[in-house]
């Protein structure tokens, strides 16, 4: 039987949601094609199964920031996923801070190292600084979702070098996803 892996694009396209920018870039555009790259990746390994919260470019879930979380748990749970994704992009004030990390519910669960898997593919694939593994048990989409769930900041739009590579190697990102997926299966 397949594993199925729900792959949610952090952020709404505009208005209600919408993510950080950074140096001409928008945290929504990067996440939703970092996700459609992973679902090709996935899509042509029949071990996997796949799903995406955002299937357009222009599709707004919710009519609020509450509202949008929960669609996005709600659509993993409801279907059933063994795993859930939320790919996004960090941002900070100060441009100096730089580098890759993920954000799961708790320590040292399924989620923790299927992360730590991802995370170690990102850092190793695009050079970025490995800033390590974060619990935030407080974050929705970690809370709600009834399996394991991890949330990848892939880098930071707000820093120079890390935006060059979310622009240009937004593909690398999620071959480097893939490739973590694959490593924490053993396959």
């Amino acid at each position: 039987m397949a594993i199925k892996i729900f792959i949610d694009q952090g952020h709404n396209p505009s208005g209600i949601n919408a993510g950080a920018e950074g140096f001409g870039l928008r945290e929504q555009d990067i996440t939703y094609n970092v996700g459609k790259y992973l679902e090709e990746f996935l899509k042509k390994d029949n071990r996997f199964e796949v799903k995406l919260s955002r299937n357009s470019p222009n599709e707004i879930l919710g009519t609020s920031n509450a509202t949008s979380l929960k669609a996005r748990v709600d659509a993993a749970n409801d279907w059933g996923a063994n795993y859930f994704i939320s790919i996004h992009v960090n941002a900070n004030v100060n441009p100096d801070i730089n580098g890759t990390e993920v954000y799961v519910y708790s320590e040292y669960t399924q989620s923790y190292y299927f992360g730590e898997y991802i995370l170690n593919s990102i850092v190793s694939k695009l050079g970025t600084k490995n800033n390590g593994m974060k619990v935030r048990p407080s974050l929705y989409v970690l809370r709600k979702t009834n399996m394991p769930a991890v949330l990848l900041e892939l880098a930071y739009i707000t820093n120079l070098s890390d935006s060059e590579k979310l622009r240009n190697n937004q593909y690398q990102f999620a071959e480097a996803i893939y490739d973590g997926i694959l490593k924490f299966f053993g396959f």
